[in-house]
């Protein structure tokens, strides 16, 4: 990527914040691993049942270090439809859901969230805990799941070699996040979601 356009990734991702949501209310009891981590990939089944959905596209390099998993309640689980629908609005395959779906895990556990008060990390909002004083879109747009789903898949295509690469390269590259290795723990289960949703 020339520097003009990681500049302009990393101008409009403007998440490189102090203390990342990661830090805040929402952090998962099980823990990423460690930055640095030398862990080997591990060999994943993904549960993709359903016709047209291309398993080597949801985890081409296995699942990285431990992995998390929550319940999903209804709200949660439309705004994993909300980010496929997304994804194939933009014209992108199941491997872009699951980069998505595994960024929205880590950031706001597939909710919708608005302003959280003493809570917030700065003034980060909606599914990807984007930023309008870093230009993601107003209140209103980053708290919409399609426009903040095609935001950062805006950003996610302009990262050379993103679907090369392991779901918490790829996340961190548009997020800028202060817990680069966070994401990784998520990947399983994105994978399985997206698998679920693709086609139904």
């Amino acid at each position: 990527m020339n520097t003009f356009m990681r500049k302009s990734v990393l101008g409009i991702a403007g998440l490189a914040f102090a203390g990342g949501l990661a830090a805040g209310p929402l952090q998962h009891a099980t823990t990423a691993p460690p930055a640095g981590s030398t862990a080997a990939p591990t060999a994943v089944a993904v549960q993709a049942d359903k016709p047209g959905v291309d398993e080597g596209k949801l985890i081409p390099h296995g699942v990285r270090g431990e992995q998390s998993r929550i319940d999903l309640g209804d709200e949660q689980t439309a705004n994993v439809k909300a980010i496929v629908a997304a994804t194939k609005k933009a014209g992108m395959d199941e491997r872009a859901a699951v980069i998505s779906v595994g960024t929205s895990l880590q950031e706001s556990k597939l909710e919708n969230l608005g302003h959280l008060g003493d809570r917030n990390d700065h003034d980060s909002q909606g599914l990807f805990q984007q930023r309008p004083s870093s230009g993601w879109g107003t209140v209103e747009q980053i708290t919409d799941p399609e426009y903040s789903t095609l935001a950062f898949l805006k950003g996610l295509k302009q990262v050379d070699g993103w679907q090369d690469m392991p779901l918490t390269e790829a996340a961190q590259t548009v997020q800028v996040s202060a817990y680069p290795d966070a994401y990784a723990q998520w990947e399983q289960q994105a994978a399985d979601l997206v698998a679920e949703h693709w086609n139904s």
